[in-house]
């Protein structure tokens, strides 16, 4: 698993690139900077990556007065997702294993990710919808349908904006009665909020929840008593992007993750290659 020596680099350009995206002002990306190598001199190098940039996130809103700073990103990235929808709604329904190839689409939406690529465009998306259909895919379906059949109820949390769009296609392979779909609690990096599943059209089929956190992952101990209520009692949870895996990969219950490995040391935990496309269950 990733440690927060691996992440360092990351969320050092992640706080320069957040707080330039709501001020010009010099002297308040300065100040941005230092409180971001403070909360890193400070850090419990044993905690996950999204725990720091929960907190240096945290501390660049209180700085930038609440500022949803990826808000203009996250817009764009939902209306390019929105074109391409109905085009890929149609590759699923013609396709001869519907449920894989929204497995498919879903985690080709992953790659809009700001934590990984600042500007991800048209043609970048493309080109991952593209691979994301025709490259191996790490998963046993037949046991995650069977796993959705039993469930009499499904938690989906949700991972960035613009994918939450395509994971649409996936929550649609669901029964819609049996499924919440769970959103972040406030804006952090690129990460979806209600306002995002509003766009993609998640709150006209299925239940949308918050989780009433605001760290770019799903740390149970941080979340609303309602969320953990709703996660402890799910009989099938669906766990999109890698912060999602870094903060939930040691839990118990029937969790499968749904992402794409994007570095070396996810990919060595998941025993896969950088790239690959995975659905691991429990």
């Amino acid at each position: 698993m990733r440690t927060l020596l691996d992440c360092v680099p990351c969320i050092v350009r992640q706080a320069l690139d957040a707080v330039r995206r709501t001020t010009a002002d010099v002297q308040a990306q300065t100040r941005v900077l230092r409180q971001t190598l403070r909360h890193l001199a400070a850090a419990d190098y044993a905690s996950s990556p999204p725990a720091l940039a929960q907190v240096v996130h945290r501390a660049i809103r209180e700085l930038t007065h609440g500022a949803d700073a990826y808000r203009d990103m996250k817009d764009a990235s939902n209306s390019l997702a929105l074109e391409i929808l109905p085009a890929l709604r149609e590759r699923v329904r013609t396709s001869a294993a519907p449920l894989e190839t929204a497995i498919r689409l879903a985690i080709a939406g992953n790659v809009i990710d700001a934590a990984i690529t600042q500007h991800p465009d048209r043609d970048h998306v493309l080109a991952a919808v593209e691979h994301a259909l025709a490259a191996p895919l790490d998963a046993d379906v037949d046991t995650f349908r069977a796993a959705i059949a039993r469930a009499r109820t499904i938690l989906y949390l949700a991972d960035n904006a613009g994918e939450i769009v395509l994971d649409r296609l996936l929550v649609e392979q669901l029964p819609a009665a049996k499924v919440t779909v769970a959103v972040r609690g406030t804006p952090v990096i690129n990460d979806a909020t209600m306002a995002d599943a509003r766009v993609a059209g998640l709150t006209e089929i299925v239940e949308v929840i918050d989780n009433g956190s605001d760290a770019p992952g799903t740390i149970l101990e941080d979340c609303s008593d309602l969320f953990r209520e709703r996660f402890g009692n799910a009989d099938l949870i669906i766990a999109k992007g890698q912060g999602n895996y870094e903060t939930l990969s040691s839990s118990r219950g029937n969790v499968f993750f749904v992402l794409k490995a994007k570095c070396p040391v996810i990919a060595a935990h998941l025993g896969c290659r950088v790239g690959d496309l995975i659905l691991k269950g429990p």
